[in-house]
């Protein structure tokens, strides 16, 4: 007999339901936890694992009361929101899309997994694989933006990062894939509300990412807050045991979302926390975080039939799995303490400088001229380093982060830098505009800091207006009315909707949430010590009217034309974004041409090998990345005007080319079809490549299917 056979033939029930259960810890994140519960709770065998609790003092002192007060010595599981980072913080999952890159998220999830790791971090809470295409929604800054395939690559590489090669390594996480499914879609992008979906839209668009997880062994998911169609995820046993165990084969741990068991009560569906527990056990949840229904509840669901013992073993048993694959029983504090690199500074720096994407650059302004003698930093993110760390900051600490004014500082120490704040962050009051805007009438250049706080995104940071606080759009209006060269520095975690600003700058870049490297990477882009190569994973739209916005549309019988009545169009505003998905401009200009496909009659069994020749037409030396989409021209079911299958880049010197080449496997072009299982059809299917999906500017082949 296992081990894990033999623990489970030695627990009470009150044990069983015990490891389902997970407390909130002491190191207050995301919701209240007391001390000496907690304790108690440990020595008496109901708690399982923890919630927000890390440091090597801590995690040794409950591991200890877990292996020598309580019955059995099942040590802990201590989890912890390790979404970007642990005390060196990487750019917000949103920022870090930008990149398109998973080797670089596949590293950043490794390192934050070996800082998190020698706390004694041994689960985190990410990554977050919610597609998102409204902006309104704040949680669209965890995740990898629009496109299902981006978030499919983002979920691998997040996976491999945290995992890495041996799970039982004290310098790994175990991950947990959130939230399934279908956040991203809340009504109004407001938080927590309701998702209202079509079948066909859970398949195409949100399940993908958290297939793509669970092929690549992710440990644990985590149901979303919100319903579908009225079906709470965290009892919606149609998608957690049919779609995920049964169809997906997925054998790990499935934890429900912070007090997520009990709200089923709210949700509706449920009376009390026995019905509660029950429902939330017997649609496939494991572990309850933090409601406690499971302890309350479960007891009395089993006497009254509602859920078998059977049930509880098999969810006590993936639980007591997952200790064991993390080496738990062997090294019940493993990680802590172990030196496996230092804090990585550089890394932090070189994913963050390739998140920033150039928006607008009208006037050449940038890179900043090496004889810059006099400029203006203003708004109230030139000295805001606590902000650059952006939500979910984990253990990260403002003291360790660099601001604007700092990089700056260090990259130009030649130039006299000379910073106000002029307004508060998400305040009315705008009477240090003037003096803000003296600063700025000695010097050469204006850089002007606006954006969000980091509050304003994340969990339960929706918001309706998209735009700058009132008076930070005064010191703009302000900034612009001098006449002198305004580059914009644009923090936030979503799009900004902020036409005027973007029209009249002169250069408008979006710096998002950058990090604890923030401040030297903004520098090394201004100063040209780095030329900018990100590119945006979602549309940025214009006006709130367009939302949800995104590239990915399904054509029309009557497609949009500006200026005709009868076509799917605005009266009043364009239906173009402002900047569509994949834009992003670079110091350099780089040229597309020669476009090659072969063969020409593919079958279901072939590879279409795809090239484009690039070349640099600008004056220095950059990195130009190019996006391969298909589309599905007559199908039984209508296709997307474009669907991303790829991305390449090449860095070129100024004049040089290079050819860049995909292997598209035939088989990648299947769809849901009438009855959403995968289907492949004969046709023509055009192959489309270009920097963004903006459709003005695509090369286009076509190949033809044949049965």
């Amino acid at each position: 007999m296992g081990r894990v056979d033999t623990l489970l033939a030695a627990m009470t029930p009150q044990e069983k339901i015990g490891q389902l259960n997970m407390a909130a810890g002491s190191a207050v994140v995301t919701g209240p936890g007391e001390r000496g519960a907690v304790e108690e709770g440990i020595r008496g065998g109901r708690i399982g694992s923890l919630l927000n609790v890390w440091g090597a003092e801590e995690v040794r002192r409950l591991q200890r009361l877990a292996l020598e007060d309580s019955r059995l010595a099942i040590p802990l599981l201590f989890t912890l929101d390790v979404i970007h980072g642990f005390r060196t913080i990487f750019p917000v999952p949103l920022a870090e899309a930008c990149l398109f890159d998973p080797d670089a998220w596949e590293r950043t999830a490794r390192a934050a997994a070996i800082e998190a790791g020698q706390q004694g971090v041994a689960l985190t809470f990410a990554p977050m694989l919610d597609v998102a295409r409204d902006p309104r929604w704040g949680r669209i800054v965890e995740g990898p933006g629009e496109d299902p395939w981006v978030a499919a690559q983002f979920a691998a590489a997040k996976t491999r990062g945290f995992q890495g090669n041996e799970l039982r390594d004290g310098a790994t996480l175990a991950a947990t894939a959130k939230h399934l499914c279908g956040y991203g879609a809340v009504t109004a992008g407001r938080e927590y509300a309701s998702v209202d979906v079509s079948e066909r839209t859970l398949h195409e668009v949100y399940l993908p990412p958290f297939a793509a997880a669970a092929a690549s062994g992710v440990a644990a998911m985590m149901p979303a807050l919100i319903d579908i169609d009225g079906v709470p995820m965290t009892a919606n046993a149609r998608l957690l045991n049919d779609w995920l165990r049964v169809r997906l084969g997925f054998e790990g741990v499935l934890i429900s979302d912070f007090n997520a068991v009990t709200e089923l009560i709210a949700h509706g569906v449920a009376a009390d926390d026995t019905e509660a527990a029950a429902l939330a056990l017997t649609s496939g949840v494991d572990i309850d975080m933090a409601s406690e229904a499971y302890l309350r509840g479960l007891p009395s669901a089993l006497a009254r039939g509602l859920v078998s013992e059977r049930q509880i073993e098999a969810a006590v048993r993936r639980v007591l799995t997952l200790k064991e694959r993390l080496g738990l029983f062997d090294d019940p504090y493993r990680g802590i303490g172990q030196q496996r690199q230092a804090m990585p500074r550089a890394l932090a720096r070189e994913v963050a400088r390739r998140a920033i994407v150039l928006l607008t650059h009208r006037a050449d302004v940038l890179p900043l001229s090496p004889d810059a003698r006099h400029i203006a930093l203003i708004g109230p993110l030139a000295d805001a380093s606590a902000e650059m760390l952006g939500p979910w900051a984990a253990a990260g600490r403002a003291e360790d982060a660099v601001s604007v004014l700092q990089g700056l500082k260090a990259a130009m120490p030649g130039c006299h830098i000379d910073s106000a704040a002029g307004v508060g962050l998400d305040g009315e009051d705008a009477h240090g505009v003037a003096a803000a805007i003296e600063r700025c009438r000695a010097a050469e250049l204006v850089i002007l800091c606006v954006g969000e706080s980091h509050r304003m995104s994340g969990e339960a940071a929706s918001r309706g207006d998209l735009g700058l606080p009132a008076a930070q759009g005064a010191l703009a209006e302000a900034a612009l009315a001098l006449g002198k060269p305004v580059v914009v520095l644009l923090f936030s975690g979503r799009p900004l909707i902020v036409p005027w600003l973007l029209e009249r700058a002169d250069a408008v870049l979006a710096c998002w949430f950058l990090g604890t490297e923030a401040g030297n990477a903004i520098a090394d882009v201004l100063t040209g010590g780095f030329n900018p190569t990100g590119k945006l994973p979602i549309s940025w739209p214009s006006h709130s009217g367009q939302i949800p916005i995104f590239y990915a549309q399904r054509p029309s019988g009557r497609p949009a034309k500006r200026g005709e009545r009868f076509s799917s169009s605005y009266l009043d505003i364009p239906v173009a974004p402002q900047f569509p998905f994949g834009h992003g401009l670079s110091y350099s200009r780089f040229a597309l041409e020669d476009l090659q496909c072969a063969p020409r009659r593919v079958r279901a069994e072939d590879t279409i090998e795809v090239s484009v020749r690039v070349r640099n037409d600008g004056p220095v030396r950059g990195e130009a990345s190019v996006l391969l989409f298909v589309r599905d021209v007559v199908a039984s079911v209508a296709r997307p005007v474009l669907e991303l299958k790829g991305v390449r880049r090449t860095a070129l010197a100024p004049g040089g080319h290079s050819r860049l080449r995909w292997s598209v496997p035939v088989a990648s072009l299947a769809f849901p079809g009438l009855d959403l299982e995968p289907v492949l059809e004969p046709g023509e299917f055009q192959i489309h490549v270009g920097h963004s999906a903006d459709p003005t500017g695509l090369l286009r082949e076509s190949i033809e299917l044949i049965p």
